[in-house]
C-alpha cells in the first residue's frame, strides 16, 4: 500500500521502540562497507535510510536464493564431471599468456593422485603470484569444468592455507544481487545483521503458530540466511513461510488501521435527486451494462450514507468505467458539493475533458480542466472559479493535489488508473475538504485478488465485468518480426479501406531517450512506405506537439500512429481497428492487454499483431500464447502474477502498491487471506493494539515501516 518509506514514516522514525533501533543502523557500521557499498545495496534492496544507504534491516529481509554446497572434498582423480568441490593442492608452474593474446592465464595445481589447471581471465599476475605460492599448499573451491581429458578450475572462489579453511562457508547461501556487489558482501552484512536481532515478543497467534509448524521470527530469519540445506529456503518451507506470514500481517494491519480510520472520519450524505444524471443518461448513445447499473448502484448507496465511500472501481478495457465515473460526480453536484478527476497523463486529461463535455451538454454542469498545461490568467480564473464553487467538476493530473488548489467544498474525488499514483498522492487529494470527501479509485488493470488486497485492502470493491453490446471480438496474432515485409502488405491493404492503425514501439531501457529513439526510427521507415500518413507520439514530445498529433490521428488525416506506451492508458479513438506491438515478448501481460484494449472499440472488426524476436523465453512464449487464447482481463491478470510475480507485474516501484520482500503472492496468496482475517479479528479485540499482543504488533508495523499506521492508533 506504500504506507512504509514516505515522510510521515521518516518523521515518526524517532518513535520506533528502542528495542528496534540496532537493526535501522546504517549498513556502514559493518567493517568493509563504506558510503559506495551502501548505495549499491540501498539500490539492490530498493530501500535505505534518509542519506540514500541501506541499513541492517533491509540486509535481514534480503533472503538467499539458492545454496552452494562446498562439503564435497576429494583428490584430483575423484573429481566429477561438474558441480562444486574443494581440494588440498600443491602449487605449481604458472603459466602467463604470450603477450598480446586474450588468452588466460594459467597455474599448475598438483596432489599425489594427479595434475589440474587454475584458469584466469583480466587479472594481475603480481596478484596471483603472491596468492599462488610455487610449492606451497592451498585449499581451493570453486566449479570444476573439463578441457578433454583435462580438470580446470576457473577463477576459485576460495583459495586458503590451512590456518583460514575455518573461515570458509562449508554452505554458503547466494543472494540476488546487483552489479559491483558479491554474496560473499551480502552474507558477511547478513552475518552482522543477525548478531544485532534482538529477542522480541511473539506477536503471532500462538496457537495458528503451533498449527502451522512455525518457529519464532528470529530462528525463522538465522535459518534463512543459514541454511542447513536447501530445503531451507523453498519458498513454501516453514522459514520463508513464516517470515512472509509476518510482512503480509503488517501489510494486512496497516491497511485495516487505515480503513478503521477512514470510516471513522465524519462522513456526509451525497444523495442527490437524480435530474442530473437522468439528462447524462439519456445523452448516452448507447444504454448501460448490468454490470454498470449494478456498479453505479453500489456507488450511490455509499455516497448517500453517514460514512464516508472508499471504494475501488475495477472495470476490465473499455468496460465503460468513465461512464460510471461521470454518474457519481453528477450525484455529488446535484447534492450541492463538487467533483474532482484526477488522471495520470495530460492526454488522458484532455480526452476526458472533450468526452464528458459532450455527456453533460444540457445538464448545467460546469465542468473545468487544469493540468501542467494551464498556466498564467486562465490558471487563475479556473483556481477562483473553483474556490467560489462555480465549477463543478474538475479534471486534471496531479496538479489537482498541489498547494493552491483549493475547492469551495470537495464532495466526491475520483482517480482512476490509481496504480500510477502514490497512496499518500490520494490522501492529499481528499484532504481537501477536510477528510469528508467520498473517494472512488478506478482501474482498468484487472487485478488478481490477492494483489488487490495488498494494494486496495482498505476499499470497497465494485467490479465491471462485461463489456458495452455491440463489441467485436479482437483477433490476436502472433507473428515472427521475420515476417515484416508481410506485415506491411497487410497494413497497406487495410489503409486502402480506410482503417487507422497504432503501431507500439518497446522500451528498451529505463530511459526516455532510448524508448522515443525507437520509436523514431520506426516512424522515419513507415513514413517512407507510407508518405504523409504517419504521425509519432513519445514521452519526450510537449503535450501541445502530442495533442496535435493525436487530433490528427483522430480526425484521419493520418492513419498510422507510431508510439510509445504513452497510448497505454484511455487513449480512445473507436475508428482505429488495427494495433501493432512491436518485440511484443519485452511487454508484461497486462500492458499488452491494456495495449489491446485501445483497439475494438467501433464497429470495424479489429486485429492486434504481436510481433516478436527470436529467440523466445518459456514466459514469453508463455505469455503471447495467453494473449492469443484470451481477452478476458481478470485471466490474464492472474496469468501474469504467476508468471512474473507481484513486484514486477503493475510496476509496482514506481506504483505506490506494497513492496513485499519475503512474500510473494503467487506462493503465499493463501496467507495473505488469512492475514487479513488475522488483522481484523485483531483490531475488532484489540482496536488500539493495547493488550500483551497487541504491544507486540506495534513492533512488527515499525519493524516492517508501516509507521503511517501507528499514527492512526492514538488519532480518533
Amino acid at each position: 500500500m506504500g504506507l512504509h518509506r514516505n515522510p510521515i514514516a521518516a518523521k515518526l522514525a524517532h518513535m520506533r521502540p528502542t528495542i528496534l533501533t540496532p537493526l535501522f543502523a546504517d549498513v556502514t557500521a559493518i567493517k568493509g562497507i563504506g558510503d559506495k557499498m551502501a548505495k549499491l545495496l540501498a539500490k539492490l534492496l530498493r530501500s535505505g535510510g534518509e542519506d540514500g544507504h541501506a541499513r541492517l534491516v533491509d540486509v535481514l529481509f534480503h533472503l538467499p536464493h539458492t545454496l552452494v554446497d562446498r562439503r564435497y572434498r576429494c583428490t584430483i582423480s575423484q573429481l566429477p564431471m561438474q558441480g562444486i568441490v574443494t581440494l588440498e593442492v600443491t602449487i605449481g608452474k604458472h603459466k602467463p599468456p604470450p603477450r598480446g593474446t586474450r588468452l588466460p592465464y594459467k597455474i599448475e595445481a598438483y596432489d599425489d593422485t594427479g595434475i589440474m589447471t587454475l584458469s584466469f581471465f583480466s587479472t594481475y599476475i603480481d596478484q596471483l603470484k603472491r596468492q599462488f605460492p610455487v610449492g606451497e599448499k592451498r585449499f581451493i573451491s570453486g566449479e570444476i569444468s573439463w578441457f578433454g581429458a583435462d580438470a580446470q578450475m576457473s577463477h576459485p572462489d576460495y583459495v586458503l592455507n590451512a590456518d583460514e579453511l575455518a573461515k570458509m562457508p562449508m554452505l554458503e547461501p547466494i543472494y540476488p544481487l546487483t552489479a559491483g556487489l558479491s554474496s560473499k558482501l551480502l552474507g558477511k552484512a547478513a552475518k552482522t545483521a543477525l548478531e544485532k536481532l534482538p529477542p522480541l515478543t511473539e506477536w503471532q497467534d500462538v496457537a495458528w503458530l503451533q498449527k502451522q509448524a512455525w518457529t519464532n521470527f528470529g530462528t525463522a530469519l538465522r535459518n534463512m540466511h543459514t541454511p542447513e540445506d536447501l530445503t531451507v529456503l523453498a519458498p513454501d518451507g516453514a522459514n520463508r513461510s513464516r517470515l512472509a506470514y509476518d510482512e503480509l500481517l503488517a501489510n494486512q494491519l496497516a491497511l485495516t488501521l487505515v480503513r478503521a480510520q477512514m470510516k471513522r472520519a465524519s462522513g456526509r450524505k451525497l444523495d442527490g435527486s437524480g435530474d442530473l444524471r437522468k439528462l447524462i443518461v439519456s445523452n448516452l448513445p448507447y444504454s448501460l451494462t448490468n454490470a454498470q447499473q449494478s456498479a453505479t448502484a453500489q456507488i450511490l448507496a455509499d455516497m448517500a450514507s453517514e460514512n464516508r465511500m472508499i471504494r475501488l472501481l475495477q472495470g476490465d478495457v473499455g468496460a465503460g468505467k468513465t461512464v460510471v465515473a461521470l454518474l457519481a460526480l453528477a450525484a455529488a453536484v446535484e447534492s450541492g458539493t463538487q467533483g474532482a478527476l484526477m488522471v495520470p497523463t495530460e492526454i488522458l486529461a484532455r480526452q476526458h475533458f472533450v468526452g464528458l463535455t459532450k455527456l453533460i451538454d444540457g445538464t448545467g454542469i460546469k465542468l473545468a480542466i487544469l493540468t501542467g498545461r494551464e498556466k498564467g490568467k486562465l490558471r487563475e480564473e479556473t483556481l477562483a472559479g473553483l474556490v467560489c464553487g462555480e465549477i463543478d467538476i474538475l479534471i486534471g493530473t496531479h496538479a489537482l493535489f498541489q498547494d493552491g488548489v483549493e475547492f469551495h467544498d470537495l464532495g466526491l474525488a475520483v482517480v482512476d488508473e490509481q496504480h500510477r499514483f502514490g497512496v499518500h498522492q490520494r490522501l492529499a487529494l481528499q484532504g481537501k475538504s477536510e477528510g469528508k470527501t467520498d473517494l472512488l479509485v478506478m482501474t482498468a488493470t484487472p487485478i488478481p485478488r490477492t494483489l488487490a488486497l495488498t494494494a486496495y485492502g482498505d476499499m470497497d470493491v465494485s467490479k465491471i465485468t462485461e463489456k458495452p453490446a455491440g463489441r467485436l471480438p479482437i483477433d490476436t496474432r502472433v507473428l515472427s518480426t521475420a515476417r515484416y515485409d508481410e506485415v506491411i502488405s497487410g497494413l497497406q491493404r487495410s489503409l486502402a479501406t480506410g482503417a487507422r492503425a497504432y503501431w507500439v514501439c518497446p522500451l528498451v531501457e529505463e530511459s526516455e531517450f532510448v524508448d522515443s529513439a525507437a520509436a523514431e526510427k520506426r516512424f522515419e521507415a513507415l513514413a517512407e512506405e507510407f508518405p504523409n500518413q504517419v504521425g509519432l507520439i513519445h514521452g519526450r514530445m510537449k503535450g501541445a506537439e502530442k495533442d496535435e498529433v493525436m487530433m490528427r490521428f483522430k480526425t484521419g488525416v493520418l492513419s498510422i500512429l507510431v508510439s510509445t506506451t504513452v497510448i497505454e492508458v484511455g487513449v480512445d479513438v473507436p475508428e482505429a481497428s488495427i494495433m501493432i506491438i512491436e518485440n511484443a515478448e519485452r511487454f508484461g501481460l497486462a500492458q499488452l492487454h491494456q495495449l489491446r484494449g485501445r483497439v475494438g472499440r467501433g464497429s470495424a472488426k479489429s486485429t492486434c499483431l504481436l510481433l516478436y524476436q527470436d529467440p523466445l523465453s518459456q514466459t514469453a512464449k508463455a505469455r503471447l500464447k495467453i494473449m492469443r487464447e484470451t481477452e478476458d482481463g481478470f485471466r490474464i491478470a492472474e496469468e501474469d502474477l504467476k508468471l512474473r510475480g507481484a513486484g514486477e507485474m503493475l510496476g509496482t516501484q514506481q506504483s505506490g502498491l506494497a513492496e513485499f520482500r519475503m512474500a510473494d503472492l503467487s506462493v503465499h496468496g493463501e496467507l495473505l487471506v488469512a492475514a487479513r482475517d488475522d488483522a481484523q479479528l485483531i483490531l475488532n479485540k484489540d482496536p488500539k493494539l493495547e493488550t500483551p499482543r497487541g504491544e507486540a504488533l506495534r513492533n512488527l508495523l515499525y519493524l516492517f515501516e508501516r509507521d503511517a499506521a501507528i499514527k492512526l492508533l492514538s488519532s480518533g
